[in-house]
Order: C-alpha cells, then structure tokens, then sequence
C-alpha cells in the first residue's frame, strides 16, 4: 500500500474576461465557413433604447435618450442611400422633428456640380450619389483612408437629423422607426443598414485558396472605430442590457436572417438549440453573478 502523500491540485486558471463559446458549420452551398457566436447569440441581450440606455458620448447620459445616434450613420452603398431617401419621403412633420431641415436642400454641397442641381429627380428613381447633394438630411462624412467619399446622415444639434429629441409631440426616437410602426412596417427596412444592424456584427475574411469566412459576433466598441474607446457606456459590456425575456437568436430573427439567409439561420438554431447543451454565459452576465 502506497503511503505517499497526494500532490496537491492544481488551481483553477481564471478565465479571461471576454471568454465567448463559439459554433462553427461548413455552407453546403458554397466555399464558405459560418461561425456564430454561441454566448452572445444565445444570451438574453436586448436593445434598451429608452429604458436606461446611456448613450455613446463620452459620459453616460441616459436622461438625452439619443442611444446610438449621437453621430451620424454611415451607409454602406448607393443603395442603402436610395432606400433611405424612399422612406424619408414618407415622413410627416407628425413623425419627424427635423422635417423642415430635413428637406431644405442643405445638405453638404461639397462636389456638388451643376449636372447635379439638375437631376433632383434621380433621387426617386433609386440613382443613389447623382441626387444625394440636394438632401438636408444628408452630410459627407471623412474620407476613407483610400480617400473614397463617405455619406452619412447630417447631425442636427448633436444627434442625427432622424433622432426626435425628448419633448416632441410625435414621439422621443428614431422618426424612421416611429413611422414604420404606425404603417404596419419593419423598422430595420427604413433604416440605414448600420442601424438595425447594431449590435450585431456581420464580418468576412478570405484566405490564399478563396474559402470565406463569415463571422456573426457582438458590436464591439472597437468597431465604431477610434472613437469607440471614448464611450462612457457600452450596452454589449453591461449586463443592463442582458434582460430580455428571450435568447437574442429569437428576438433578432429578422435582422440575423437578413445578413446570412434563412438556410443559414435554421442551420445555426439548430446548433443552438441542441439538447443538454448550454453555452458559457456572456461576459457582461458572467461579470454580474456574485
């Protein structure tokens, strides 16, 4: 019989602090690779824009109820400007705050020429860039680093020219979001992509042999650029914004369907709803429980 003493343990290691359980799948469509991000996807994170969100600024400032739109929104292409001048001619002063600068032809002239005066027309007709000029809700933003042009919406008294302020008759909040309610419509297809896409983030790599992949995650704070790390408040860190009353995967249907397909997103549910399995809890919930 062995009389030596048993070696100690080992101590647990403390996990890092944004520790996140991910799911990964092969497209049977094409050459591309799908990972999700099983913490974030499955965890009870919900948007409380008017419930305690505190905003982007560089303080917390829950009382201005501007959530995310402190600045203006960038857009991704022609045609997510094209959409977005559809439904801002939808609007009423009822709905819209801004509504008389809105459509003052104010906008940011910079490059603008003649031909464009000319063609205010085009706008209607989903011609992108060609009209954009002759539109107070719009402004140019900073170049690229390629020194590509940039378009956003203009910034009105500190917010986005969309963002009715606390006060107004119609409504506090996004005016595009307001109406697509009251017309029985989603809000995301009014809005400029970025803004029913955050806090989610779609992004893609390719390797040397062409294979993609498309990675679904949370809205960093680094992903809004230099400025992010400004913030006094960021709602993925904070378990405020984990309250929902159901997993994110569920309540963000239309918008994950939207950015990956719905083939992809019943393959991806079925992996989250596998049995017995429960993925580690989000960081910021993780960080709350005592």
């Amino acid at each position: 019989m062995s009389t030596a003493t048993p070696s100690p343990r080992s101590p647990v290691p403390t996990p890092p602090d944004d520790l996140h359980e991910w799911v990964s799948f092969e497209d049977p469509d094409e050459q591309r690779t799908w990972v999700f991000d099983a913490s974030y996807l499955r965890s009870n994170y919900m948007c409380i824009y008017g419930c305690g969100c505190k905003g982007i600024l560089d303080e917390p400032a829950p009382e201005l109820q501007q959530g995310c739109c402190s600045h203006g929104a960038h857009f991704v292409d022609d045609d997510d400007i094209a959409n977005l001048g559809r439904h801002a001619e939808r609007l009423t002063p009822e709905h819209w705050q801004f509504h008389e600068k809105g459509h003052s032809r104010t906008g940011s002239k910079k490059g603008k020429t003649k031909k464009e005066e000319g063609k205010k027309e085009e706008w209607k007709k989903g011609e992108g860039k060609k009209g954009k000029r002759n539109k107070g809700y719009l402004a140019d933003g900073e170049p690229e680093a390629d020194g590509s042009p940039v378009t956003t919406t203009r910034v009105v008294d500190d917010a986005c020219i969309f963002l009715n302020r606390v006060g107004f008759e119609g409504g506090v909040g996004c005016a595009l979001h307001i109406a697509a309610v009251e017309a029985g419509e989603r809000p995301m297809d009014w809005k400029p992509s970025v803004c029913w896409q955050v806090p989610l983030r779609l992004e893609h790599s390719t390797d040397e042999s062409g294979h993609v992949t498309s990675r679904l995650r949370e809205w960093k704070r680094r992903d809004w650029g230099e400025g992010g790390t400004d913030f006094g408040w960021w709602c993925t860190e904070e378990p405020d914004a984990f309250v929902g009353s159901e997993p994110l995967y569920v309540s963000a249907r239309d918008e994950i369907i939207e950015l990956v397909g719905e083939h992809v997103y019943r393959a991806m549910v079925l992996q989250l709803e596998r049995p017995d399995w429960v993925p580690l809890p989000h960081p910021a919930v993780r960080r709350s429980t005592p």
